[in-house]
C-alpha cells in the first residue's frame, strides 16, 4: 500500500493550498492521520495530526491557519492551509500511523512568493 499526496503548488502569500492525501489499497488498524514538513536545510516537522475519534493537534506555527480533515470510510487525510507565508515553504508529507508501523507518502512542494 502506498500513500500518494497532492495539491502542492506555487501560491502567493496570503493565499491557500488544499493538500490530499489517499491510500492505494486498504490500510488496517489506523490510529492517526498527520502532515509533517521539511524545509531546506531544516528538520521534518509535525504540522497536524487527526485522531481517528477526530481530535486534532497543531503546529503553533500554523493553529487558525491550517485545518486538518479525513474523508469519512476512507483511507484519506487533507489539509487546508489558508493565509500562507512564506515560511511555509517546504516540502509537505502525510503520514498514517497504524497498529504495524507507519506509513509516509512521498511528499508535495509547497512554494509561498513574498
Amino acid at each position: 500500500v502506498q500513500l500518494q499526496a497532492s495539491g502542492g503548488g506555487l501560491v502567493q502569500a496570503g493565499g491557500f493550498l488544499r493538500l490530499s492525501c489517499a491510500a492505494s489499497g486498504s490500510i488496517f488498524g489506523i490510529t492517526a492521520r498527520g502532515w509533517y514538513r521539511q524545509a531546506p536545510g531544516k528538520q521534518r516537522e509535525l504540522v497536524a495530526v487527526i485522531s481517528n475519534g477526530g481530535s486534532t493537534n497543531y503546529a503553533d506555527s500554523v493553529k487558525g491557519r491550517f485545518t486538518i480533515s479525513r474523508d469519512s470510510g476512507k483511507n484519506t487525510v487533507n489539509l487546508q492551509m489558508n493565509s500562507l507565508k512564506p515560511e511555509d515553504t517546504a516540502v509537505y508529507y502525510c503520514k498514517f500511523h497504524t497498529i504495524s508501523g507507519d506509513l509516509w507518502g512521498q511528499g508535495t512542494l509547497v512554494t509561498v512568493s513574498s
